[in-house]
């Protein structure tokens, strides 16, 4: 689905509001959808469109709240009580800390993550198989990818010693994907270079400023956090002349080299499936947490040219996409 599909199926990101409002005097249920940005509408038309697939119809059987944090990390636990207040009847959104703060406002609405890295270690669910509770999802196996992420990297990197660590300490799996980085660089010989703490926005170019110099290449860890500063984070790892290896395309396409990770509208499609059995009766306690089954590499042949990468021809080959 490209972006000019996606305006087309939410009217411009704006449609379905109205239409969602509107549901709720015919008591439909509700689904509140939490994101990081408007950015990611693309994942929530992909969402909307596997629901009307299954014969959902927003502003006929269905209603949808649509909420964005806008990198405000503050207007999670706002925008979660919001949500409890409207009982609606399912929330979704992704990554760890929306989940968590969910899960502590509600033991009674059903939450549903569209991806979270590690769903066990974050205490997300009890276990992957049964997770018991009210919480369900997809897991992005985001430390699992870890060392395919840094072999990657290291084919077009020539000479890869000294790998740099960017991500938000504010996120408890950014946390610990940041530990499975430096354990897995340090098995391939790498040496890390961890930047200052990253809490906020304007954290990001001060840590550039701690590494600079003194690293081949930049690991960059998911998260909304970011996702939001995609484009900053593009400029400083450019003027840096930092090769960057990303966890999500849309941080390519912002000007970042590569991204080796699940495909995000393929996991929302997901999501919306197990929307659909939770709102036909299915507790969430006896779903099983998905795996992603679609990954994709992705390279910006424009920002390789600007640090002077040469790609190697059977390197682009084996690309998913390839940005020129």
């Amino acid at each position: 689905m490209n972006r000019r599909e996606v305006i087309t199926l939410l009217g411009g990101a704006a449609a379905p509001w109205p239409l969602a409002a509107g549901a709720q005097q015919h008591k439909s249920p509700t689904i509140g959808f939490l994101g990081g940005a408007t950015w990611e509408s693309e994942w929530a038309a992909a969402f909307v469109q596997r629901l009307h697939e299954l014969g959902w119809t927003e502003g006929r059987t269905i209603a949808i709240e649509y909420r964005w944090t806008e990198g405000r990390n503050e207007r999670i636990v706002e925008i979660v009580a919001e949500f409890v207040r409207l009982k609606v009847d399912v929330i979704v959104t992704y990554s760890t800390p929306p989940v968590l703060a969910a899960k502590q406002a509600t033991s009674a609405i059903p939450i549903v993550f569209a991806a979270a890295g590690d769903p066990l270690g974050a205490g997300l669910v009890a276990s992957l198989a049964r997770p018991g509770g009210n919480v369900t999802g997809l897991s992005l196996l985001a430390t699992d990818l870890t060392g395919k992420r840094i072999k990657l990297l290291r084919e077009v990197v020539p000479g890869l010693r000294r790998l740099a660590l960017l991500g938000n300490v504010g996120n408890p799996q950014v946390v610990v994907e940041i530990g499975e980085v430096q354990a897995a660089a340090r098995t391939l010989g790498l040496d890390v270079v961890t930047s200052s703490e990253i809490r906020k926005a304007e954290d990001v170019a001060p840590a550039f400023g701690s590494f600079k110099g003194r690293a081949d290449a930049l690991f960059v860890v998911l998260d909304p956090l970011i996702n939001n500063n995609r484009l900053p984070i593009a400029t400083l790892a450019l003027g840096a002349r930092l090769p960057t290896m990303h966890g999500l395309r849309d941080l390519v396409e912002a000007g970042g080299l590569m991204s080796y990770a699940a495909n995000f509208p393929d996991l929302f499609r997901r999501t919306a499936g197990l929307v659909d059995k939770i709102l036909r009766g299915v507790k969430p306690a006896e779903i099983p947490v998905e795996q992603p089954t679609k990954f994709d590499l992705v390279v910006n042949l424009n920002t390789a040219k600007a640090l002077g990468l040469t790609i190697p021809d059977s390197f682009l080959l084996r690309a998913d996409e390839v940005i020129e």
